[in-house]
């Protein structure tokens, strides 16, 4: 299916009603692309998710009926489009091989984005903590280079939702009040981004010939910070002063082993982002590409910003 010349990709988004999913669809769209969303049979009947499809609909998406289980439903969307980019949740990862299969099969898709949207699994220093998290997206990333597919991953570590509405304090869902648990020295730094800025910087990639094959990395400036940072920044916004409590890293691991999973699974990523430096501790240009270089006029928001929006 060949492409006229200076027309935008078609682009199918598989996850379309996640929390990233509807963000990659509405970056696509922004970006005047043809978009196409890949949706189980239930979703047309949950009163959320249907409410969502008819906002796309009018939008000008194509609604394709299918999932990442049935095979045909897969082969007939891949076949309509150039590009697909793949976002459901972790617990997924290895569903994506039959998409692999429809990709090869189609043999006309020119770029594949798997559902990766975290720390590079190359790059981790806790494979056989994580309960197989990065192993099956180091294992997916291996099925597309064996297949000989064109792909572009994103590297995107944390998602502002995940951790920073209670500063990094597992079981709340707000800042706290008083006292404040920092992990490790407090001085590693990690990264998060929030949903709506990773798909535009996702979208970006698509018809750029410098992302091919490559990671995508998104570190940007304003972006990156340590726990004691987060909490200095977070005293002068809300003019209370905590109390910290530094919890050091033979503690932290104490927690995780002690922890059944997936109790502990929000420790395991603070000790990765947070003591082991997982998504600072190698520089970006040995690995792939930085993406706030590669496309400045991109406006994020920051930390700094998101902070704000919790007072």
């Amino acid at each position: 299916m060949a492409m006229e010349r200076g027309s935008k990709s078609r682009i199918l988004v598989i996850g379309a009603t996640g929390t990233l999913g509807r963000e990659l669809v509405r970056a696509s769209l922004a970006a005047g692309h043809p978009t196409f969303a890949l949706v189980r049979e239930p979703a047309f009947s949950d009163p959320q998710k249907s409410l969502l499809l008819r906002s796309f609909a009018a939008d000008g998406v194509t609604l394709l009926k299918g999932s990442l289980q049935d095979f045909p439903s897969l082969l007939e969307a891949v076949k309509q489009v150039d590009v697909v980019i793949c976002a459901v949740p972790s617990k997924q990862t290895l569903d994506q091989k039959l998409l692999i299969r429809a990709i090869k099969e189609a043999g006309c898709i020119k770029r594949f984005v798997p559902s990766e949207f975290g720390a590079d699994p190359n790059k981790v220093q806790i494979l056989g903590m994580d309960h197989g998290h990065y192993k099956e997206k180091i294992e997916i990333r291996r099925c597309i280079e064996n297949e000989g597919i064109p792909y572009t991953y994103i590297s995107c570590n944390f998602l502002m939702r995940y951790l920073l509405p209670s500063l990094v304090q597992p079981g709340l869902n707000t800042p706290p009040r008083d006292e404040i648990k920092i992990f490790g020295d407090g001085n590693v730094k990690a990264v998060s981004l929030m949903d709506v800025d990773v798909a535009t910087f996702t979208i970006c990639t698509i018809d750029d010939p410098r992302t091919l094959n490559m990671v995508l990395y998104l570190r940007p400036p304003g972006n990156v910070y340590s726990m004691n940072e987060l909490v200095e920044m977070w005293e002068m916004k809300s003019g209370k002063i905590l109390e910290k409590v530094y919890i050091p890293e033979e503690q932290l691991l104490r927690i995780i082993h002690e922890t059944p999973f997936p109790g502990n699974r929000d420790f395991i990523f603070i000790y990765s982002a947070f003591i082991k430096g997982d998504h600072t501790y190698f520089s970006i240009d040995s690995s792939g590409l930085d993406g706030s270089k590669l496309y400045p006029h991109v406006k994020y928001t920051t930390v700094s910003e998101y902070l704000d929006s919790l007072l």
